[in-house]
């Protein structure tokens, strides 16, 4: 059994790790959050220690550390994105390995920080990167390395996932915390087109604002148009008023349906980690770049062929 400690514990994301330390027969130790709404832990670990200072949590785990049976094996970190980084450097100072939710950090240069603190404590840091488990995906990467055509896939994404008035005021709405629209929603996607596609070899920004964006991405074996958004009026008709999200991924005018499947991904990546399979920094870095590369750019005109159905939609408004 492995002890966990667990950063950013009244987080949304949270009590999926949470059930996965508990589902892979793990303890939670220690968590820590600036909250203090984690009454989820009374029905995975009640016996948990925790803080709302990091500095208290940081000596607490830190004394851990002198007995054998208590210390630390695992810091799981679920704050907003912007902390990532600091955050998981603590961690692997502490002789922790390290999961850590998506978007990992905001730029390659901040991996490559890393990757240097990796080589200081011989730890290593991992990625939740759960589309890659689900079992959708993986039967279309399997399709697509077989069908072994020298044509490109033409694919399509669109994610409409509404929010209301309070995304703006927290910390997801201010790109200096969450890196903006394309990153915090999109990160995942962009691993999963690389995951499935291959290389990256052409990125185009066609529109961004706030609450939504849209453009073209060319990979070894696919042409793809994407569009994300957490606008509630981008909703298609036939689904407003009846769900509040809406994701589609065609290949080929073909829908991947994946809606479903997702309540144990984080489990079976906290499996893949502790069996020595997890996916670390370099497996992070494709869709880190990607990312990266969209928030550099000014939007251009779509060349034909590439934008999104809603592309003329949100250019005429």
């Amino acid at each position: 059994m492995k002890n966990f400690a667990l950063i950013g514990a009244a987080g949304y994301i949270a009590p999926r790790h949470m059930k996965a330390i508990q589902d892979t027969g793990n303890h939670l130790r220690v968590a820590y959050d600036i909250n203090d709404s984690v009454g989820i832990i009374d029905s995975i670990s009640p016996g948990s220690e925790f803080f709302t200072v990091f500095e208290q949590f940081y000596e607490h785990s830190w004394q851990l550390k002198r007995n054998p049976e208590s210390k630390l094996d695992y810091v799981s970190i679920c704050t907003p994105n912007h902390m990532h980084a600091s955050q998981i450097a603590a961690a692997l100072r502490l002789g922790c390995d390290v999961i850590c939710e998506k978007p990992l950090v905001p730029t390659s240069d901040v991996l490559d920080e890393l990757v240097r603190v990796e080589k200081e404590t011989g730890k290593r840091v991992y990625n939740i990167l759960q589309l890659r488990h689900h079992q959708a995906i993986l039967d279309l990467k399997s399709k697509v390395a077989a069908a072994n055509s020298v044509d490109k896939h033409e694919v399509e994404l669109t994610y409409i996932t509404s929010r209301g008035k309070w995304y703006m005021e927290s910390w997801k709405g201010d790109p200096r915390k969450s890196f903006g629209v394309a990153t915090n929603i999109g990160v995942h996607f962009f691993d999963m087109l690389h995951f499935i596609f291959g290389k990256l070899q052409k990125n185009v920004l066609h529109y961004a604002n706030d609450m939504k964006a849209s453009g073209y991405l060319e990979y070894e074996k696919a042409r793809v148009r994407w569009f994300l958004s957490i606008d509630a009026n981008d909703l298609p008709d036939s689904v407003k008023g009846k769900q509040s999200t809406f994701r589609t991924i065609t290949c080929d005018s073909e829908e991947l349906e994946f809606s479903g499947g997702f309540t144990d991904l984080h489990t079976v990546s906290y499996e893949e980690i502790l069996a020595g399979r997890g996916y670390g920094i370099e497996d992070a870095r494709h869709c880190i770049e990607t990312v990266e590369s969209i928030r550099s750019q000014q939007p251009n005109q779509a060349a034909v062929g590439e934008s999104h159905p809603m592309l003329a939609s949100l250019q005429r408004g």
